[in-house]
């Protein structure tokens, strides 16, 4: 799931709605306090004067009294500052004549002065000289600054204080931790803040026109109030991980223009019992207290799972969670304006009650993307990436059958990690094609094999290729090739034309022939076989029992076995209780068997009648390591008529 392509407009927003707006840390506001005052305090404190003053020896000092031409002093304990009555200049010229040019200071007048006395109890007859020459005379006791006083005076107080107010706050939230435990712990984003809407979202056109609905009703409840109708209170979206199923629901907030409550339904369930519950009280609070709003609730299968169908202990902690997310839905009014959106991808372990009109009344499946959509899609997470003139979106979109958008958008940023590791400046198509390789195969292997490991690496290879290329309803093959992928030591990539919903008999039993060509094909070029054909047998014999037990394609008739329950939209399979005799399942085994062993048969005449063209195939692969589509229709020749080729695009689809 991504956004469509939108037109060049202004550069995107730095807050986005999922990323609250970070905060400064407080401690961090007090230190700027604390640097601007002392900032302004050194600039008081270093400001220059008015008024220049001359520093001068006590010497001069009291010579200048003595010559009568000093008006007024201030004695501040051992510091002295006055007025001359003319000028003076200083240093003395003749004082600046004896020093180096480059100490000397330029000779200034003066009328202010400032000087040292070392005591003026030790000297007590400046004051006697003071008087007698008529000089004002002022004094004040010596005292410390004014920060200082306060640090001496109280600084033990006010650290007492700090020490009891910090203590006083570590409790309190200790305390507000206790009984805050059973608060609901979604985030919230307001309607106020930049919103996913959906021309935001690609690839799921059908479940956008369902959510329409909801998304009126919160713009205009009172039309459908005067109506009487009720509008559906829930909503699950219902689809394989990585759909965008979180982005639809952020998307309907976004258009509706409410608040929006977001969490995972594990954040519910803590250990002790009964926190869940209140959660989902507190939760719901919230919302009818916000309303118009939206709930969205994560992976519902975390606490909405069937009640009873455990073995062993009973979960009372999740049951009574569950408990009460069903009354609250249940409980809301009818002119309540909240609607709970929920997101699972096991719609067949909820609860039924989880299920019934008046909770969730609509199921809204978000499935994989079509060709369209994924185009869609991949314009979107290529909107800042710099493409190449090469690169063809539709051509990836075709390539990519069976992605999600969270592939998609994983696929992207893997081509952009190797262009750069390339030193590109764009990203050309060859970046898309490593990085669908990398993703879809495993990275490549510097594995060095033997040469007859790589002989039968490539006969085996070269098998898959023949059969595949020389069977009508198989897929096309774009790439063979054996280099080392992950764990497989080579690969065979094909590609189908277009997307399928269906599958027919033909193209089931085309493909259990292309993946039994490997193993023909090393018993017929090297007599002898090996564990290289692992996967490919246990992949067909898989495909073969779903043949004969769920599609009715053998001679045991239309009848359908459970004996196994594939989980939906997960691609696996757990094991059943089943539902047939011992006799049956004999049956079953056998017709199994029966449809593997015709299809090896078919693989073997196929490689048998082509003999030299899987030589010629196997010597291409030695000699290149990798053959595509263009070299392989050189080689094996044109597809038969009955099979249809899309437009070139890279390889995709592993084989065998």
């Amino acid at each position: 799931m991504a956004a469509d392509e939108r037109k060049p407009g202004p550069p995107e927003r730095p807050d986005r709605p999922d990323r609250p707006t970070r905060q400064p840390p407080r401690s961090l506001l007090v230190w700027w306090l604390v640097l601007t005052s002392l900032l302004v305090w050194n600039v008081f404190a270093f400001w220059p004067k008015l008024t220049p003053e001359a520093e001068i020896p006590y010497s001069a000092f009291l010579g200048q009294v003595r010559a009568g031409n000093v008006a007024q002093v201030l004695i501040v304990g051992e510091r002295i500052t006055g007025r001359f009555k003319h000028p003076v200049t200083w240093p003395p010229e003749a004082a600046a004549e004896t020093q180096p040019k480059s100490e000397a200071a330029k000779p200034t007048s003066y009328t202010a002065f400032r000087t040292a006395v070392p005591s003026v109890v030790g000297d007590p007859n400046l004051l006697r000289l003071l008087q007698a020459h008529h000089v004002v005379v002022d004094a004040r006791p010596a005292t410390a600054p004014w920060f200082v006083d306060l640090l001496s005076g109280w600084a033990p107080l006010l650290l007492l204080v700090g020490v009891f107010w910090w203590m006083g706050r570590q409790a309190s939230r200790n305390q507000a931790g206790i009984f805050g435990f059973g608060r609901s712990r979604a985030r919230r984003y307001s309607s106020d803040r930049p919103q996913v809407t959906f021309n935001d979202v690609a690839g799921a056109d059908e479940a956008k026109a369902e959510l329409q609905e909801e998304v009126d009703f919160l713009r205009r409840p009172q039309k459908y109030h005067d109506l009487g109708a009720r509008i559906p209170r829930g909503v699950l979206l219902v689809g394989p991980p990585g759909t965008g199923k979180t982005l639809l629901a952020r998307a309907v907030a976004g258009e509706a223009g409410v608040p929006f409550f977001n969490l995972s339904a594990s954040e519910f369930v803590e250990m002790f019992v009964g926190v869940g519950a209140s959660r989902v009280r507190d939760l719901f609070e919230q919302a009818k207290a916000a309303a118009p709003a939206i709930v969205f609730i994560d992976e519902l299968d975390a606490v909405g799972r069937r009640r009873g169908a455990g073995v062993g202990a009973v979960n009372d902690e999740r049951e009574q969670t569950l408990n009460q997310l069903l009354v609250e839905m249940d409980g809301f009014d009818d002119r309540h304006e909240v609607i709970v959106l929920a997101a699972t991808n096991r719609p067949d372990v909820l609860d039924p009650a989880l299920l019934r009109p008046g909770r969730f009344d609509r199921h809204v499946e978000v499935g994989l993307p079509d060709r369209r959509g994924r185009e869609g899609i991949l314009r979107i997470h290529t909107r800042k990436l710099r493409l190449a003139p090469d690169v063809d979106l539709g051509v990836l979109a075709q390539s990519t059958t069976g992605l999600s958008g969270a592939d998609l958008a994983n696929l992207c940023n893997e081509a952009a990690l190797t262009a750069a590791r390339h030193d590109r400046t764009q990203l050309v198509m060859a970046d898309f094609i490593e990085a669908q390789d990398k993703l879809i195969l495993g990275g490549v292997r510097k594995l060095i094999l033997d040469p007859r490991e790589r002989r039968v690496v490539a006969y085996h290879e070269a098998g898959h290729a023949v059969v595949a290329w020389l069977t009508p309803a198989a897929d096309p093959v774009r790439r063979v090739t054996i280099v080392p992928h992950g764990r497989a030591l080579g690969v065979t990539q094909q590609l189908p034309g277009e997307d399928r919903y269906n599958y027919s008999a033909a193209y089931l039993l085309a493909r259990l022939a292309v993946m039994l060509g490997g193993r023909s094909a090393e018993e017929i070029a090297l007599g002898d076989i090996t564990t290289g054909a692992e996967n490919d047998l246990v992949e067909a014999t898989l495909l073969a029992r779903r043949m004969v037990t769920r599609w009715g394609m053998s001679e045991l008739g239309l009848a359908a076995f459970r004996g196994e329950e594939k989980q939906p939209f997960l691609g696996y399979d757990l094991a059943q209780g089943r539902d047939y005799s011992e006799a049956t399942a004999a049956r079953v085994d056998e017709a199994v068997q029966r449809l593997l062993d015709e299809r090896h048969q078919f693989a073997r005449r196929v490689l048998e009648g082509a003999r030299d063209r899987l030589e010629q195939l196997v010597a291409a692969l030695l000699a290149e390591e990798t053959v595509g589509r263009e070299h392989l229709e050189r080689i094996l020749g044109p597809r038969p008529a009955s099979a249809q080729e899309p437009a070139a695009v890279p390889p995709a689809r592993r084989a065998g």
